[in-house]
């Protein structure tokens, strides 16, 4: 056996297990419910200046400064307005730095579902120029495709320094007031 085949088979196997299933637009997606920390409804996010549009700021998380993405415009899908079942899905992302918590702006969440390998296909090609290693593949359950997402492999590293530059801003406490230049100088 060849180490791509066993390297291939180990992407496979874990690809099986239970999933998170959530909506944006009519199409739907999976993460694995052991990324999961919370989904919460959807509240004020404080923007950050100079970050991608899909970042849409930080939120404060029991007292943790987290970072929050829109899964829709990093996706390239069209805006659409928040409505009462829009939420964000905490999950632990890890990256070269080690793991790290960041929101995710969903249209919905819809369920936890068991899904086997036999259920599941390799992601299709799409061409030479178009790479999708944040999916896992599309698994048919109940009629219907769903895209599995490598969660840690939604953002390329770059916007995740990014986005941990974000992750690690921490806004002074109201006492202390913000200082003439609040933002941090690379």
């Amino acid at each position: 056996m060849h180490a791509s085949e066993v390297a291939g088979g180990m992407k496979t196997n874990q690809r099986q297990g239970k999933y998170l299933v959530f909506h944006l637009g009519k199409e739907e997606f999976g993460v694995h419910v052991l990324k999961v920390r919370e989904i919460m409804g959807i509240q004020e996010i404080t923007s950050v200046p100079q970050t991608p549009a899909f970042v849409k700021g930080v939120i404060n998380l029991r007292g943790k400064v987290i970072p929050v993405i829109d899964l829709r415009s990093k996706f390239r899908l069209d805006e659409l307005d928040y409505t009462q079942r829009t939420c964000i899905i905490v999950l632990q992302v890890a990256h070269d730095n080690g793991d790290m918590l960041m929101g995710v702006i969903v249209d919905g969440v819809s369920e936890v579902l068991t899904i086997q390998e036999a259920e599941i296909e390799d992601t299709p090609e799409f061409g030479a120029d178009m790479k999708m290693p944040y999916i896992l593949g599309m698994a048919k359950v109940k009629g219907r495709v769903k895209i599995l997402l490598d969660i840690d492999q939604v953002l390329t590293t770059v916007e995740v320094q990014g986005v941990s530059q974000v992750h690690g801003l921490m806004l002074p406490p109201p006492e202390m007031g913000l200082s003439s230049d609040p933002l941090p100088m690379s």
